[in-house]
C-alpha cells in the first residue's frame, strides 16, 4: 500500500514535469551554450600544456567526463530548499505536514517523476550523443548496472544534504544566500565543474572522502571504469563511501528535522 502511494506522486511528478516542455527545453539549450564554452576552455588549457595526457586525463577523457556529469546534474537537481523557503512564506508547509505521510518521504517520492522524466530527456540522449561522436569510447557491460545503483545512491545523499540545507528554513525563512553556497561547493568538490584528477594531490585526497563526491565524482568513475573500478576490490570502496554518507547524512537529517520542526514559524502565525 506505501509503494502504491509512492508510485502515485512519481506519476503526478512525471505528469507535472511534462507540462513545463518549455522550461526543459530551455535548460537543454542553456546546457548546450555551458557545453561549448567547456569544449573552449579545456581545449585551451590541454593546448597550452602541449602534451595529449594531463594528470591522467586526455582531453577526450574530459570532456566525456564533463558532459555527462552536466546531464546528471540536470538528472540529480532538486529545488527542496527554494521549495520549501516559498512553503514556510505562504504557509504551506503547515498543509504539507498534515498530510498523512511522513514530510522526508512524502518530498522526496514528490521529486521522483521529475527525476524520471529528466533522466530520459537528458542523461539518456546525452550518453547517446557521447557514445556515437566519440565512437563508444564509454565501456559498455556491468559497469552500467553498477553505476545505476551508484546513481542511485547519489539521489539519496544530495537529497539527504538538500533536507538539511532546507531545515535551516525553518529558522530563518529564507535561504537564499546558503542555498547559493551550497551548490557552488557541491559542483566543485563533487567534479561536476572540474574533474577530482585536477584537483591538489593533498586537497584531492580529502576531499575524497567528503560526501559531495557521492554525487557525481563515483557513479562517473564507475561508468567510465575509471581508478580500478572494473575489478570488485576498486568499485567496494566507492559504494561503502556512497552507503556511509546515505546512513549519516540521513540520519542526522532526521534528527535536525524533528528538533527543527518544533519551531516552526509561518507568516501569521
Amino acid at each position: 500500500m506505501n509503494m502504491r502511494r509512492h508510485l502515485a506522486l512519481t506519476r503526478a511528478g512525471i505528469m507535472e514535469s511534462l507540462q513545463y516542455r518549455l522550461g526543459t527545453a530551455v535548460t537543454l539549450f542553456a546546457n548546450l551554450i555551458y557545453l561549448v564554452l567547456v569544449y573552449f576552455l579545456w581545449r585551451a588549457i590541454y593546448d597550452s600544456a602541449g602534451t595529449e595526457v594531463v594528470n591522467g586525463m586526455t582531453f577526450t577523457d574530459t570532456m566525456i567526463y564533463l558532459i555527462l556529469a552536466t546531464a546528471l546534474f540536470n538528472f540529480l537537481e532538486m529545488f527542496v530548499v527554494w521549495d520549501m523557503s516559498r512553503s514556510i512564506q505562504s504557509g504551506k508547509i503547515i498543509l504539507d505536514l498534515l498530510k498523512p505521510m511522513n514530510f522526508r518521504t512524502y518530498t522526496f517520492w514528490s521529486y521522483s517523476g521529475s527525476h524520471v522524466v529528466l533522466f530520459t530527456l537528458t542523461f539518456v540522449p546525452t550518453f547517446i550523443v557521447v557514445m556515437i561522436v566519440t565512437h563508444g569510447a564509454i565501456p559498455m557491460g556491468i559497469n552500467l548496472l553498477f553505476f545505476i545503483i551508484a546513481t542511485v545512491l547519489a539521489l539519496i545523499v544530495n537529497f539527504s544534504m538538500e533536507m538539511i540545507v532546507a531545515t535551516i528554513c525553518l529558522f530563518t525563512e529564507s535561504t537564499w544566500g546558503i542555498n547559493i553556497v551550497k551548490e557552488t561547493i557541491v559542483l566543485l568538490l563533487s567534479g561536476a565543474s572540474i574533474p577530482l584528477a585536477f584537483f591538489p594531490e593533498l586537497f584531492r585526497k580529502i576531499v575524497e572522502y567528503l560526501p559531495f563526491r557521492a554525487v557525481y565524482d563515483i557513479p562517473l568513475t564507475i561508468l567510465l571504469k575509471k581508478n580500478g573500478t572494473d575489478t570488485l576490490e576498486g568499485l567496494l570502496p566507492m559504494f561503502g563511501l556512497q552507503l556511509a554518507w546515505c546512513v549519516i547524512l540521513t540520519v542526522a537529517g532526521i534528527l535536525f528535522w524533528n528538533h527543527s520542526v518544533r519551531k516552526i514559524t509561518v507568516n501569521g502565525g
